[in-house]
């Protein structure tokens, strides 16, 4: 197995954690696990579409060498930033881990971008895009599951009291009661999942298990799985907010998303209700947020993005009451890479065969 073209050190990652993920990350596997959705129609239905000569890959695609070269032997893959790169980015037919303004001006031949990040705002609002018509293919649903443990967690966090008793304990301070309020159970609350999608399934699933009512919002229907017990549209979010006990955004950050968790709709809670946002902190507007903690307009909130980001020292949303900030890892778990590594090979097998591809993105919708 070669690895010249990968950089050093990450070249041993790639030969020792390939062979302990194989088993789990077989393509099938991961298709039937996060129920990945194939496009309708064969990608060599495209018009530009040609098999690949030259692939750019960056991120964690620049450490997926020999698994890539193994999928399409026939593709000579350049890392992005290099010398070779910039000496032959005209000639380069698709990207993987790459999508910017700059790399899109000078690869026009580029027809196909792989994402390894279920978030594609900053890719999809680059007008080459939607001008030249490329296919964007992402990690949606991927990380699902380990996101909705996340939520989960902060969800008892909040509702146990654990942002007051842990910095007590670094403080050795024995604090018997907390305020009034505070310690409440789930069990038959409701949930409002806002973005009924791969992830937000996955976290109405879990609340659902934990003996609470689950509603939901979604753009495209009214359709949902049983655990879900309404699915409202868009516009009926003010609504369902004011008879939740738990408001989680899981949906991407669009110019339809951006800014809708501001004054009016923290005036629409419960002030016995809980914010958690783990999609984009472009959803909220930071100072009303800010606002209904410290006037108690609600409950309390759990933030794993913000805005901005990363949070600045000395920001007001250090000090608000009742929150819980963690730094965009919900994402993070011990399950290693076997999933995606799965998918964005199965995805460079499929594309170089003029196959149907996985999980493409509706660059209109944003998602």
């Amino acid at each position: 197995m070669k690895c010249r073209w990968l950089v050093a050190a990450a070249c041993a990652s790639v030969l020792l954690g390939a062979s302990l993920e194989a088993a789990e990350s077989s393509a099938a596997n991961v298709i039937e696990r996060y129920d990945l959705q194939e496009a309708d129609t064969p990608v060599k239905e495209r018009k530009g579409w040609r098999k690949p000569k030259r692939i750019l890959v960056g991120g964690m695609g620049s450490r997926l060498g020999a698994e890539l070269k193994a999928a399409a032997p026939e593709v000579e893959f350049i890392v992005a930033g290099t010398p070779e790169a910039k000496a032959k980015i005209a000639s380069i037919d698709a990207t993987i881990g790459v999508c910017d303004a700059e790399t899109l001006s000078a690869g026009k031949a580029i027809q196909w971008i792989q994402l390894v990040t279920a978030g594609v705002e900053n890719c999809v609002a680059i007008p080459a895009i939607k001008e030249r018509n490329i296919l964007v293919t992402n990690m949606q649903r991927i990380a699902g599951p380990i996101i909705a443990e996340h939520v989960i967690a902060m969800t008892l966090a909040l509702t146990r009291g654990l942002d007051v008793y842990i910095p007590a304990q670094a403080q050795g301070q024995w604090i018997s009661r907390l305020p009034p309020g505070r310690a409440t159970t789930v069990d038959g609350k409701t949930m409002l999942v806002v973005g009924l999608g791969g992830i937000g399934s996955e976290v109405a699933q879990r609340a659902h298990a934990l003996g609470m009512k689950v509603t939901a919002t979604r753009n495209s229907g009214r359709t949902g799985p049983d655990f879900v017990s309404y699915v409202g549209l868009s516009d009926e979010l003010p609504k369902l907010a004011a008879e939740a006990d738990f408001v989680v955004n899981t949906a991407p950050l669009t110019p339809q998303t951006k800014g809708i968790f501001d004054a009016a709709f923290f005036g629409k809670m419960k002030p016995t209700a809980y914010f958690i946002n783990i999609a984009r902190g472009g959803s909220v507007v930071t100072s009303d947020l800010v606002d209904a903690l410290n006037n108690k307009k609600i409950a309390g909130a759990a933030l794993d993005v913000t805005d901005p980001e990363p949070l600045p020292a000395g920001h007001p949303l250090w000090k608000a009451p009742n929150l819980i900030i963690t730094p965009h890892v919900s994402a993070d778990s011990d399950l290693g890479s076997g999933a995606p590594l799965a998918v964005v090979r199965e995805n460079l097998q499929r594309y170089s065969a003029g196959g149907k591809m996985l999980s493409v993105v509706d660059v209109t919708r944003g998602y």
